[in-house]
């Protein structure tokens, strides 16, 4: 049912939206070393500051846990209806035209890191339970908004926040797409590592090679410094590949080489071209190599571009959360030492452990090792479950389209809290910009989106 006055004190908060998000966005909040107090890095801290200051300019209840995370709270009585976001962001990365953390905008359109993933949205559930607040809605539950600052790298702002706070009743993340995604697959992280001999002898010998700075991050940029008598020959060599890979000189007989792709998140592979993967190939297609030539050549065959898994023998699925997808995040090289991280979204019904034994025997014979070093569990919250059925029916009422579950590789907040799902910002048919160059989103979106949170806290926690 339309709330008229809701609606109002939602569109209200138009200027608001503006002012916060160019803020806020400016605020460079990428993980770094600790200073003290600030445990993710001075741009964190800033950033949760900035954002409890907000909150509590608007009347609400705050709480600082030791820059781990933050929340801000509304209401009196009742168990806590939950919205979690986050305000790190991952680097910006190559390929940008507008200054990644300039907030510049264009007409309708705010240019930044972390418009979409995930500050933007977590300034629409701010400025939803605002709107629900001006709107005198009342309220039977409390609701809270936490404020994580490590939801990109390690999530110990979850694991602290989990010792030091009660956790909400059930709830929604405002991280990935609408209608409403009730299964997130599982993600595993495996390190590949091997040791290499010497590079002398070799027509191509490979001195280095550097792609790649978060593990979920599609690498749209990688590097390798080879050594080369003739670079005419080794151009054309490459021009026959069809690889996107240049070869620059150097001093000394080596050349760079430099492999472009398209930079993207690890969950949606097939919106990016990893440069990573491109380089291998190029390199393998040269035979590029000594010591190394087996071990590059094995990973140009099982991994390449491919995202599947299939080159391994791990390209599995379920019919509840779909296919496998696998990323080559990060790779470095030496002479004498070989080491990459893979990112793998795994189907709920998959297992880390196997999937990381299957890939050691793959690559065994090119003498790498693969080491599980981290893993989250698949989450899946039943579709007949009071919090899925609730914000199907808001969002259907709002946006007057088709709403429905869904399933996706991405890992958001849901699965640090019980009886939660993801629950936007991006809407069906639109293309995920998380992770990618030139992020934006838009003041009309921003203003939807607030709408949807306001009456989706006021189906689940008012009267």
């Amino acid at each position: 049912m339309i709330n008229e006055k809701l609606d109002r004190a939602v569109e209200a908060l138009r200027p608001q939206v503006i002012d916060m998000l160019q803020r806020w966005i400016r605020i460079p909040s990428e993980k770094q070393p600790a200073e003290g107090e600030a445990l993710f890095g001075q741009p964190l801290k800033t950033m949760l500051d900035t954002a409890l200051s907000d909150a509590a300019a608007m009347g609400f209840k705050t709480r600082n846990f030791d820059y781990y995370a933050g929340d801000v709270e509304m209401g009196d009585s009742g168990e806590v209806m939950g919205v979690v976001a986050h305000l790190d962001v991952v680097p910006a990365g190559d390929g940008w035209v507008h200054d990644p953390f300039g907030a510049q905008m264009e007409g309708d359109t705010v240019y930044g890191r972390g418009t979409t993933d995930d500050k933007g949205p977590a300034i629409a559930a701010l400025l939803a339970m605002k709107a629900v607040q001006d709107a005198g809605v009342p309220l039977s539950r409390r609701v809270r908004l936490i404020l994580g600052c490590d939801e990109e790298c390690a999530m110990q702002d979850m694991e602290y926040y989990r010792k030091h706070a009660d956790m909400p009743a059930f709830g929604f993340s405002p991280d990935a797409d609408y209608p409403v995604i009730n299964t997130e697959k599982g993600i595993c992280s495996i390190d590949l590592t091997a040791d290499l001999s010497g590079e002398e002898g070799a027509e191509y010998p490979v001195y280095s090679i550097t792609a790649g700075e978060r593990r979920n991050v599609i690498p749209g940029l990688a590097c390798a410094e080879i050594g080369c008598a003739d670079l005419d020959a080794l151009r054309a060599k490459l021009a026959a590949t069809d690889y996107d890979v240049a070869a620059e000189p150097l001093e000394n007989g080596r050349v760079r080489l430099v492999s472009t792709g398209v930079t993207g998140h690890a969950a949606f592979p097939y919106h990016a071209k990893n440069a990573a993967g491109q380089l291998l190939l190029a390199l393998a297609a040269i035979g590029a190599g000594r010591g190394s030539r087996a071990l590059i050549a094995r990973l140009a065959e099982t991994i390449g571009v491919t995202y599947d898994g299939a080159g391994l023998g791990v390209d599995v699925k379920d019919g509840i959360s779909g296919e496998l997808t696998l990323n080559l995040g990060v790779v470095r090289m030496t002479p004498d030492h070989f080491s990459a991280t893979l990112d793998i979204r795994y189907p709920v019904l998959a297992n880390a452990k196997m999937i990381a034994r299957i890939i050691g025997m793959r690559l065994a014979e090119a003498g790498v090792t693969a080491t599980l070093t981290g893993d989250s569990e698949p989450l899946h919250v039943p579709a007949d479950s009071f919090i899925v059925r609730e914000l199907l029916k808001v969002y259907s009422e709002i946006t007057g389209k088709e709403s429905y579950p869904v399933a996706i590789g991405g890992g958001t907040y849901s699965r640090e809290m019980v009886n939660t799902v993801a629950f936007g910002c991006n809407f069906p048919g639109e293309k995920d910009l998380a992770h990618q160059a030139e992020e934006f989103t838009t003041i009309s979106k921003m203003m939807l989106n607030i709408r949807i949170f306001a009456y989706a806290i006021a189906a689940l926690a008012g009267k």
